[in-house]
Order: structure tokens, then C-alpha cells, then sequence
């Protein structure tokens, strides 16, 4: 007779299944429809530039995104950090090299051999952050550093002023978010389009 009595009460919705599913179904409707919803026509309202992928235009086309690195090879740019992931958005990741892997040395010594002759500069000098590849694989910013011991080259490779070329630099360094969180950092991106419109005024 027990046995009977707690079977009816879990097929008569008291506290039973139906409850349950409605709970569930309740659910999956707020998270899974209502909340993304409300959540991307306020992220397109208050913040349009972000939720567009922070595209970066120049004339008219799209040169960009102020989140994601891009390679420079011609030395009338500056360049990002390496990139394990060969600058691909779709193929984000890092090397997952431990430290101590000799894989990881061997390419960052040659790295640096090859990045300090390219710079005229000794191996020594060079900030980390040139010669270690981000965990993203697409981080747009270099340090402050990374970019100053760049400048040199190039202002050669662009006949303009070494200082023209350091005050653009300082006016791309972006400051600690909150003036606590972070580090100074550079958009390259940014900084190399800033030089593009500088060479073009003279």
C-alpha cells in the first residue's frame, strides 16, 4: 500500500515530475533564450564599437581589429609579439611549451639572434615580450619597452625623426585599466597606422 501511495503522488504533479520539467524548461528559456538576447542588444547599444569586434577603418575598409595582432615584416613598421598561433584568429592558442622544453629555447634564441640584428641591437637588450609568444597567440599590444627599443629602425627606415617616432609611441601607451590593473601596454596595430597618416603629412 506504501509503495502505491508514493507512486501517485510522483505521477499527480505534488511536488512530482511535472514541477520538475516546467523548472527546467523555465530555465532554459531565461538562460538559454532571454538573457543572451537581453545581454547582446545591450552590449550593441552601450558598447558598438566592442561588440563589432573593435574594427579598426581607414577609408572606408577595414584594416583590422584593434584586438587582434597582425604580422609586420617591412621595417618601416613596428612588430607585434611572436605568435604561436601564426596571427590566426581561428586558431587561437600558445606554444604550451613548458620553459624548460629545449624546442622552446632553440627558437627563442634564434629569435633573438635574429630580431637583435634586425634591431642593431644586443640579443641582452631585448624586453621579453618580443621574443615570447602570448598565450592568444594574437596579442595586439607589445610593452612600452618592446616598442622603444624599435624606434630607431624604424625612424631610419621612414626618414623621419627619432623623436617624431618616440612621441608616437607615447601617445599610443595605454595606461593600467583602473590605474591598477595591467601593464602599460602599445597597440601596434594602431601605432603603425599613426605612423602610416605621420609619413603621409610630409
Amino acid at each position: 500500500m506504501k509503495s502505491q501511495k508514493s507512486t501517485r503522488t510522483l505521477d499527480d504533479g505534488g511536488g512530482g515530475i511535472r514541477p520538475a520539467l516546467a523548472g527546467s524548461a523555465l530555465f532554459v528559456l531565461l538562460c538559454g533564450l532571454v538573457y543572451p538576447t537581453v545581454a547582446t542588444l545591450l552590449g550593441g547599444l552601450l558598447f558598438a564599437q566592442q561588440a563589432g569586434g573593435s574594427l579598426i577603418e581607414r577609408d572606408g575598409r577595414v584594416v583590422g581589429s584593434s584586438l587582434v595582432a597582425q604580422p609586420f615584416a617591412d621595417a618601416r613598421y613596428f612588430q607585434p609579439r611572436p605568435s604561436a598561433a601564426s596571427f590566426d584568429p581561428k586558431a587561437l592558442s600558445g606554444s604550451n611549451l613548458a620553459g624548460s622544453n629545449p624546442a622552446l629555447r632553440e627558437r627563442m634564441a634564434a629569435d633573438s639572434a635574429a630580431l637583435a640584428t634586425k634591431l642593431g641591437v644586443p640579443a641582452s637588450s631585448l624586453p621579453a615580450d618580443l621574443i615570447t609568444a602570448s598565450g592568444s597567440g594574437i596579442d595586439p599590444h607589445v610593452s612600452p619597452a618592446g616598442a622603444q627599443v624599435q624606434v630607431a629602425r624604424v625612424a631610419q627606415a621612414r626618414g623621419l625623426p627619432v623623436d617624431d617616432v618616440t612621441a608616437l609611441v607615447h601617445s599610443h601607451t595605454a595606461r593600467r585599466t583602473f590605474g591598477v590593473l595591467g601593464e602599460p601596454r602599445v597597440n601596434v596595430l594602431e601605432l603603425n597606422l599613426a605612423l602610416d597618416a605621420r609619413s603621409a603629412r610630409q
